[in-house]
Order: C-alpha cells, then structure tokens, then sequence
C-alpha cells in the first residue's frame, strides 16, 4: 500500500491522538503534542465528516479543556492549524487558543446579596 506524505503524516496524527485518548481516559494530563495530536485528529474527522471550516474552527475549541492538559499547556498552545481535506477541496483550519480555560470561580450570592 502506497501513501502519500499527506496521508503519512495524517496517519500518524489518528495514532498519536488515539494513544493522548487512552492516556487520558486514564486519568493522565495531557501535555503539549498528545493535546495538539487530540484536536487536530477532531478537525481531520469534522472535515471528513462534512463539516464546513467555520464549524471546524468552534469544534477545535471544544475539544479539549484547561483541566484535561498539564498546567502549561493552554498557554503554550495559542493556535492549531491544520490543512484539512473538505468536500470542495483541502483547506487551512486555524483554531485559535483552543483549550478553554477552567470555569472561572463566582461566589454564590444569596438573591439581593452584595459582592
């Protein structure tokens, strides 16, 4: 079987993603490749899937969040790009800041209450 670099290279994204998913599903933090492998293989598959560019862009951003990586990582990992194969023809898919941050910590305030 022949493959192209392309596909060479989106092959080993799937393998090294599918390996962060059985690190985390061990409870493992993620750190900078095994994140970036994990939302680049979920923009490949959208793309794969049908899924338009602007669709692909908010996905990459769901995909993972500031407690599933190690503490550097969200601030380390600014953008993904990837060149993703659509229906109409292979496009970039740029997702910028990617890993949400945790949920940010609002004290629970009885109605009427002062902050």
């Amino acid at each position: 079987m022949f493959l192209s670099p392309n596909e060479e290279e989106k092959l080993f994204i799937a393998v090294a993603a599918d390996i962060a998913r059985k690190r985390r599903a061990r409870g493992l933090k993620l750190n900078y490749p095994e994140a970036v492998a994990v939302i680049t293989d979920a923009l490949l598959e959208a793309a794969r899937d049908g899924k338009s560019v602007a669709e692909c862009m908010a996905l990459g951003q769901q995909v993972l969040t500031a407690e599933d990586v190690l503490p550097e990582v969200p601030e380390l990992l600014e953008m993904v790009q990837v060149e993703a194969t659509f229906n109409d023809g292979t496009k970039l898919v740029s997702c910028h800041n990617p890993i949400r941050p945790l949920k940010a910590w609002t004290p629970e305030l009885p109605q009427g209450g002062i902050l």
